[in-house]
C-alpha cells in the first residue's frame, strides 16, 4: 500500500501494521453497510440537518443497554452531564479505569453497540468504565464541550491516584478525547496513561484531494456530511480549530497513543498524519491500519475487530 502523506513514508512504514488479507466476515459486513445505505445519513449537509431536526423532535434514550451480565452500573451527574460508572460484579477495588467517549458525529447519542463495548471491557479486562454523556451539537459546541471534557478528565485523573486511567474514544469521541488531552497539556495537568483512538476524525474540513476517491469507497461516511457535523460542532470557531480538528493541534507532551483505522475509512489519511505528528513530537504511538476495513472496524464482529479489541484490552488492563 503506497503511503498517502508526502514526507511521512518512513513513519507510515514503521507504524503501520495489519495490512493482511481482509476476512470474509469483514467483506460481508462492508457489503451489508452498502446494501442498507448507511452512508446516506452523511451524503449531504441537508441529510445531517434533517437528522438533527428529527433528534430534536424525538430524542434518543442514552441509558445503558446491552451491557450484559456481570456488570454493575451507577449514574453520577457532574455539572449537568450524566456520567455512568460500570464495574465488574466481583470486587473491583483498585481496578484500572477506562473513560469511554462514544462516537456519533457530535449529533448522535451513545447507542447499544457502544454499551456492548463498555460491557466487554468491564467484564473481560476487569476495569471500571466511566462513560460521560456529553451534550451534542448544534446546541453545544466545541467551545464549551472540549474544556468541560478536559475538566472532567482532570478530576477523574486527580481522584484516581495511582490507578491507571485510559481514555478510549471512537470516531467523534476519539477526536474529542484527543482535543481534551491537548487542553489538559496546555494547562499543565496530568495526562491519562494512554489514549486509544478508534477511527478518529482528525480534520473535519476533509480537504485532502486523496480523500475524494476514499469517500467513494467508504461505506459509512461521506465528505459533505462530515463537513456539516464539523461545522455544527465548531459553532463560532473555524472548523480548523484544534478543538474541532485536533490533528491541527500540538502533540508534544501527550500520553502514549494507539490509533485504529482502515483503508475504507474517509479519515484514514488523518490517522496516518496523526501518528506521524505524534512520533515527531516524541510521543509513543502505534498505528494499526487495516486493509479493507471501514470506519470503527475495531468495534465490529469480525476477526479484525476482535484482534483490535484484544490489543485494546492489553493496553487498558
Amino acid at each position: 500500500m503506497a503511503p498517502l502523506v508526502r514526507g511521512n513514508e518512513r513513519t507510515l512504514q514503521r507504524l503501520t501494521s495489519g495490512t493482511d488479507c481482509t476476512s470474509l466476515q469483514s467483506r460481508i459486513l462492508v457489503g451489508l453497510l452498502r446494501l442498507f445505505r448507511v452512508k446516506k445519513r452523511m451524503a449531504s449537509a441537508g441529510a445531517v440537518q434533517h437528522r438533527v431536526r428529527r433528534l430534536a423532535l424525538r430524542p434518543v434514550l442514552f441509558g445503558p443497554t446491552g451491557l450484559g451480565r456481570g456488570v454493575e452500573v451507577t449514574r453520577k451527574d457532574v455539572a449537568g452531564w450524566p456520567i455512568y460508572h460500570t464495574a465488574p460484579a466481583a470486587h473491583c477495588e483498585g481496578c484500572n479505569i477506562v473513560v469511554f467517549l462514544h462516537g456519533g458525529g457530535y449529533i448522535n447519542e451513545i447507542v447499544r453497540a457502544h454499551w456492548r463495548i463498555v460491557g466487554y471491557f468491564t467484564r473481560t479486562a476487569e476495569v471500571r468504565c466511566i462513560v460521560p454523556i456529553y451534550p451534542l451539537a448544534p446546541h453545544n459546541t466545541a467551545e464549551e464541550v472540549v474544556p468541560a471534557m478536559g475538566e472532567l478528565l482532570r478530576k477523574i485523573l486527580q481522584d484516581a491516584g495511582a490507578v491507571k486511567v485510559t481514555v478510549v474514544g471512537n470516531s467523534a469521541g476519539a477526536a474529542l478525547g484527543l482535543a481534551a488531552a491537548q487542553w489538559l497539556r496546555d494547562r499543565g495537568h496530568t495526562q491519562p496513561s494512554r489514549l486509544v483512538l478508534i477511527s478518529p476524525g482528525g480534520d473535519f474540513s476533509v480537504s485532502r484531494p486523496e480523500q475524494v476517491p476514499i469517500a467513494a469507497r467508504d461505506p459509512v461516511n461521506d465528505i459533505p456530511g462530515v463537513r456539516e457535523v464539523g461545522r455544527l460542532f465548531a459553532g463560532d470557531f473555524d472548523i480548523a480549530h484544534p478543538y474541532v480538528s485536533p490533528l491541527n493541534g500540538d502533540f508534544r507532551g501527550l500520553a502514549p497513543i494507539i490509533i485504529f483505522s482502515g483503508t475504507l475509512d474517509l479519515f484514514y489519511p488523518d490517522c496516518v498524519d496523526m501518528a506521524a505528528k505524534a512520533s515527531a513530537a516524541g510521543v509513543a504511538v502505534e498505528l494499526h491500519l487495516k486493509q479493507g476495513q471501514p470506519h470503527n472496524y475495531a468495534g465490529m464482529p469480525t476477526p479484525e475487530g476482535r484482534e483490535a479489541r484484544t490489543t485494546i484490552l492489553r493496553s487498558v488492563a
